[in-house]
């Protein structure tokens, strides 16, 4: 193995270790969202490039399944609908593309869970600002120290990294443990 991947694959198993910290935290989002559903809300998810990839895959999960047949789950990726992002870009401002849509769906019971690897996006800011006006109960799922987004989140899963490859891809193993938890409620089982 070259040492170009050595260097990558020891910096993913650190970051990883050190993720561990942050499972009870995963366990308590998994309760929020199980309240969320129990009450009738939906899970709106949304970022910018690949966390946009991370926050439709979320999506997918949630609505199809993960590793257990069960019913579907109500969740929205705002990033994936291009008539509503281009039309908003183009007639507002790409800062807009998530918070106008947090403004017209997002409700009391319901959780906006932001993907992003920084933070930093005026757009990301801009609709968990959104989702707490509404009553809606914020999820950021960020790296290195939060950014602005920090401040606007209810419930953080913040990847022990600034590395963006190591932040996305403890996302997704957040992903995965919530879509654990979730098919299990869903199916009416009890995780051990």
């Amino acid at each position: 193995m070259s040492d170009w991947l050595d260097e990558q694959l020891d910096a993913h198993i650190r970051t990883a270790t050190d993720a561990a910290a942050l499972l009870p935290a995963v366990k308590a989002v998994g309760a929020v969202l199980i309240d969320a559903f129990e009450k009738g809300g939906t899970l709106y998810t949304f970022g910018n490039g690949g966390s946009a990839a991370d926050a439709q895959h979320f999506t997918g999960e949630v609505i199809g399944h993960y590793r257990r047949d069960r019913r579907p789950l109500p969740a929205v990726t705002l990033s994936t609908d291009a008539t509503v992002s281009t039309c908003i870009a183009n007639d507002y401002a790409f800062e807009d593309i998530f918070s106008r849509q947090v403004q017209a769906l997002a409700r009391p019971n319901d959780v906006v869970a932001a993907f992003t690897t920084s933070g930093r996006s005026q757009n990301i800011v801009d609709a968990l600002a959104a989702a707490r006006a509404n009553g809606a109960t914020t999820l950021l799922f960020g790296g290195g120290d939060g950014g602005p987004s920090l401040a606007l989140a209810d419930h953080v899963l913040l990847s022990p990294s600034s590395d963006t490859p190591r932040i996305q891809e403890m996302h997704t193993f957040f992903l995965h443990a919530l879509s654990e938890i979730l098919d299990a409620w869903a199916a009416g089982e009890e995780l051990a």
